[in-house]
């Protein structure tokens, strides 16, 4: 399968703005590309990258006064094949972790365990361990967030997503992240690009996506709580522990967002 994807971004900058963006393809979808994926820019400025402590890559630019808009299309090579459902896959001790997977196992800005810790053992304690609770968790959330446009909150963390019952695919994320940590599971999140491929096509504007995985049988699998189903043609741009590791972009002094367009379709085979 080829699908080809990418943005239109504009920021409005009253001044020269420094800003880190979040904006490329991950590097192990890298050598599924099929043409080149690099950011645009339509008025002259300097980009120069670098990796972040996740292996996102990351640039960095100073976004002059006035609009300036980012831009990026690609077509990439995609398996076709819908997320994995491991479901023989166990859950490690804490002590067989790698040390790298530990962080996972931690809060963070919008995973906050400490308020949602008594809740998960009381609820998923009686679960099977492995893949069989992270699916348990992830039908919970599933039904206990209805997902909204118009209640859309940076602000929301977890435990705020618990509460409101409303929300969209990072508070979906956020919630069986926080969940899964709780129960001793790693789990980190995922953003990038996932279009209507082999369902419905959504009557609301593309958007990035949102969701996560869980670190079972000695590898990440990746998991939806907002569709909780196997999806196909996702386009992983950033893994972190939260949102906040990878936002779209992050402006040192004030940057309006004027226009946002996002992409992903397949293309004739």
């Amino acid at each position: 399968m080829k699908i080809r994807a990418g943005f239109n971004i504009g920021y409005q900058c009253e001044h020269e703005t420094a800003m880190l963006l979040v904006l490329n393809i991950h590097p192990s979808r890298r050598a599924d590309l099929l043409t080149e994926q690099t950011l645009t820019f339509d008025r002259p400025i300097e980009a120069w990258g670098y990796l972040d402590i996740f292996g996102n890559v990351c640039s960095r630019i100073s976004a002059p006064p006035g609009l300036t808009t980012i831009s990026t299309k690609f077509d990439i090579y995609d398996s076709g094949l819908p997320d994995p459902v491991p479901e023989n896959a166990f859950q490690h001790d804490i002590k067989d972790l790698p040390d790298d997977v530990l962080v996972f196992l931690l809060g963070s800005r919008y995973c906050d365990t400490d308020r949602l810790a008594d809740f998960a053992w009381e609820t998923f304690s009686g679960t099977p361990l492995g893949w069989q609770r992270v699916k348990a968790i992830v039908d919970f959330v599933h039904e206990h967030i209805t997902f909204d446009y118009d209640r859309a909150d940076p602000l929301r963390t977890a435990h705020g997503g618990f509460t409101d019952g409303k929300g969209v695919c990072r508070d979906f994320a956020h919630l069986a992240i926080t969940l899964c940590r709780c129960m001793n599971i790693p789990a980190r999140y995922c953003t990038g690009y996932l279009g209507d491929i082999g369902v419905p096509k959504n009557p609301h504007p593309m958007d990035f996506s949102a969701w996560f995985e869980a670190y079972l049988s000695g590898r990440w699998y990746t998991v939806d709580a907002r569709h909780n189903t196997p999806r196909v043609g996702r386009i992983l741009m950033a893994i972190g522990r939260d949102a906040t590791d990878v936002a779209l972009s992050t402006a040192f002094g004030p940057a309006i967002l004027t226009s946002f367009e996002v992409f992903t379709d397949e293309l004739p085979s």
